[in-house]
């Protein structure tokens, strides 16, 4: 049975209730705020002061129950054999993460010598999975101390940092030409990849004593998360690393996605159905590190747990359950562009931001027979009523609680807008209050990975990624979209007309207000 890697991926994410993520990995700082649109005056709503701060317990007050999920059903590690064709793009160790087998297990079932050596069109044998033992049960965190969530709000990132007294406190890198220190570097990741800045502070101190040391290991120094790779050298590539692969088991765990972790030494270890989402990830991040014993000490009461714990407490105090309401419902959004303008439906449902997210995001494109990286004229608009929270290379950030309440004015709560690859030139100001329909910018290549001139939509709730196309389907103008079972296929349908995603302009995918 040949099986695409991407169509696997998507088995996965069909049943995916809440989830998402795009290969957009850059971000600059923002502008001063300015509540101002260009051109004319508009009243902002003053935000909500809004502050969260975890209980204090005091010794012998009750602690609150870790996350009751109730047991996931977890799917059947796979009984037999498959056959796998190499796609463009593909890696052996996507491949067998995807399989849940090691590398080392297809390199001997397909006598290959040479990991980093694939044929687009070569045909793999996919041995079976052989699990061993058990896994750990133990909560580690709540989902909202995986995502960057409303309990975030009170946390003073920069003053943490400085507070420390290891080689955190001092240490700044030059990204895209300009010197961020650490408390820069830990907001920008912690924004783009919706991950909670504590979680990834007490990793980075359990990985590497970064908060407490300023004598450190060369490894230590180098590679601050774990990951022994020269392209991924440094901490703000560590960190993004990081934050991906917490993305990745976050995900699909919410999907009911996984059997199994496969272990840096290549066992492959059941996963317990009981666990929560925020555990899952922690337990895939350190399945990519550690072999199995080391990896069971990671995610037990004495390993990671205990680092978190020093640092900032009993991590279910902080815990914000429901992350998402059941009866959660989106706003009214409309079609991110002008009446009587013809744009192309590029891209269905995909990740929102790197691969490890749940697939939130659409693509548009303007109707144009130029391909490529070209300047357009073409206005990308507002979906909804909201001010703009961030900007960035290629990014603009929308609080849309608007739309159905006051907004807050903060990124972690409720209802936010991604809109990416969205030219410098005529950019939207950070701070600036849009109405539904205000102009933000021009579709670009800016910002991420772009082959051609396009602008790329994502919604987040509460820092949780909203996938395209399951339980709280993404719906502008009435047009609402679906999945294909496929990676950035899918449709727009109103009434009983479809618009499908297709990469370049065609009469099928042509849509207009």
């Amino acid at each position: 049975m040949q099986v695409s890697r991407r169509k696997l991926a998507y088995k996965v994410s069909i049943i995916f209730l809440f989830c998402t993520g795009l290969a957009c990995a850059r971000s600059a700082l923002s502008d001063e705020p300015n509540w101002q649109v260009p051109g004319r005056r508009t009243e902002a709503p003053q935000p909500t002061v809004f502050s969260f701060l975890p209980p204090t317990r005091l010794p012998g007050a009750l602690i609150l129950t870790p996350t009751p999920d109730a047991p996931h059903q977890v799917p059947r590690i796979r009984g037999k054999e498959e056959k796998y064709v190499v796609q463009a793009g593909d890696s052996l160790g996507s491949i067998a993460q995807a399989y849940g087998v090691s590398i080392e297990q297809i390199m001997e079932a397909n006598e290959l010598s040479d990991p980093n050596l694939l044929n687009v069109g070569q045909e793999l044998r996919i041995p079976v999975p052989t699990p061993e033992g058990f896994s750990s049960t133990f909560k580690l965190i709540p989902d909202s101390e995986l995502v960057y969530s409303p309990s975030s709000v009170g946390f003073d990132l920069a003053a943490f940092i400085k507070g420390q007294k290891g080689k955190i406190a001092h240490y700044s890198e030059k990204i895209n030409d300009q010197s961020q220190d650490a408390a820069q570097i830990f907001q920008q990741i912690a924004q783009d990849y919706s991950v909670n800045p504590r979680l990834l502070l007490a990793l980075l101190e359990h990985q590497s004593h970064w908060l407490s040391s300023s004598s450190l290991k060369t490894a230590e120094q180098n590679y601050p998360f774990g990951l022994i790779n020269k392209d991924r050298k440094g901490l703000y590539h560590q960190l993004a690393w990081a934050a991906n692969q917490l993305n990745y088991g976050y995900y699909i765990w919410r999907v009911n996605g996984a059997a199994s972790w496969t272990m840096s030494d290549g066992r492959v270890v059941p996963i317990d159905p009981t666990i929560n989402a925020g555990t899952a990830a922690l337990q895939y991040y350190f399945a990519q590190l550690l072999p199995f014993g080391e990896w069971k000490q990671a995610v037990s009461q004495d390993g990671f747990f205990k680092t978190y714990s020093n640092l900032f407490g009993y991590p279910f105090d902080y815990a914000i359950e429901p992350l998402i309401p059941l009866n959660l419902e989106q706003p009214i959004f409309q079609l991110p562009f002008e009446r009587d303008v013809k744009w192309a439906l590029t891209g269905g449902p995909h990740p929102g931001w790197d691969s490890g997210s749940a697939w939130a995001a659409l693509d548009f494109a303007p109707d144009t027979d130029t391909f490529g990286c070209v300047e357009s004229d073409a206005w990308v608009v507002a979906l909804a009523n909201g001010p703009v929270l961030r900007v960035g290379d290629g990014l603009v950030i929308q609080d849309v609680d608007a739309a159905s309440s006051p907004a807050d004015g903060f990124e972690q709560t409720g209802w936010v807008i991604l809109y990416m690859h969205i030219a410098s030139r005529d950019k939207v100001k950070n701070g600036t209050y849009l109405k539904a329909g205000d102009r933000i910018g021009h579709p670009s290549c800016e910002g991420g990975i772009s082959n051609g001139t396009h602008f790329h939509i994502a919604r987040r709730y509460n820092g949780e990624w909203i996938p395209a196309d399951q339980g709280i389907p993404f719906v502008v103008d009435g047009w609402v979209s679906a999945g294909t079972g496929l990676e950035y296929e899918g449709t727009l349908e109103r009434d009983g007309v479809i618009v499908q995603a297709e990469s370049g302009p065609s009469e099928k995918n042509k849509i207009s207000r």
